[in-house]
């Protein structure tokens, strides 16, 4: 028999009454050996077993806020995947960012997504940024055993506040840490192997109230500098074209950047420093 089912065929009561605004509390009851967290590992280090995607910066704008995400994950000293894409839209108003092992963290997000869908369908409304913060923390801190063992998984959120007292001031970045600990981050943040080169590029070309353009490009630059310095991190690839994935969230909701135009900036950084390295 199917599970999930009776003989009839019909599916069990439980999904047809779920009792809970929280997929996550809904699954831990109905199938916890499906969350990431709960799955039994076999005892030692795992860390150098999977891919890990490393750099993502986010950048509060004027009017919203941008995330990008370099496209490398590697594995010890050789590269897994030079396209991989850790930046995704959390729902209509909300970008989330992963690094760290790079198959939970995929089926972290992906299950984060259905979180705060399934909140809106049961209860009709959504969830406030801190709210949708505060389930993310959930998540990350039931993967704390798998942490433990090297397969660590810490995102970074970012979105548009609907509630913000003014708009042009409502992009918000959350970063936690590996035991689920939500920080609001001001102004910038980044996250993975490059964040410390990226953040030491922010950390000189930010200023508050750059317009969603100057902090798109603004992103593109610090993934290049984390490229320049960290073996982990992928800067723009020109011959296979292959670019950093960059969205925006803003009252108009969330957009990913065409390809056309990440390449666009992307090729103008790396020209603009084919003039000056440094930046």
């Amino acid at each position: 028999m199917a599970a999930g089912f009776d003989p009839s065929g019909r599916l069990l009561d439980v999904f047809t009454n779920a009792g809970t605004s929280s997929f996550t509390a809904f699954l831990s009851r109905v199938a916890p050996e499906m969350l990431p967290g709960r799955r039994p590992l076999p005892p030692g280090m795992a860390a150098d077993l999977a891919p890990h995607a490393t750099t993502i910066v986010a950048i509060s704008a004027s009017g919203g806020v941008v995330m990008a995400g370099d496209r490398r994950a590697t594995m010890g000293n050789l590269i897994a995947q030079r396209d991989i894409e850790k930046v995704h839209p959390a729902d209509a108003y909300s970008l989330v960012g992963i690094a760290g092992t790079a198959g939970i963290g995929i089926e972290l997000m992906r299950l984060f997504q259905v979180e705060l869908e399934h909140y809106e369908k049961i209860e009709g409304a959504m969830l406030s940024l801190d709210g949708k913060a505060n389930r993310l923390a959930s998540m990350i801190r039931g993967n704390l055993g798998a942490a433990m063992q090297g397969l660590a998984v810490i995102p970074l959120f970012a979105g548009f506040d609907l509630a913000a007292a003014d708009p042009a001031r409502a992009g918000r970045i959350f970063s936690f840490d590996v035991t689920g600990g939500p920080y609001e981050e001001t102004g910038y943040d980044a996250i993975g192997s490059g964040s410390l080169f990226a953040k030491s590029a922010l950390k000189k070309r930010f200023r508050t109230g750059l317009s969603i353009d100057d902090a798109t490009r603004l992103a593109v630059e610090a993934l290049y500098d984390a490229a320049d310095d960290d073996t982990a991190t992928g800067g723009p690839d020109l011959t296979r074209r292959i670019y950093p994935v960059v969205m925006t969230a803003t009252a108009e909701g969330t957009r990913r950047l065409t390809d056309a135009e990440t390449a666009a900036i992307a090729e103008g950084v790396v020209s603009g420093r084919m003039e000056n390295p440094g930046g």
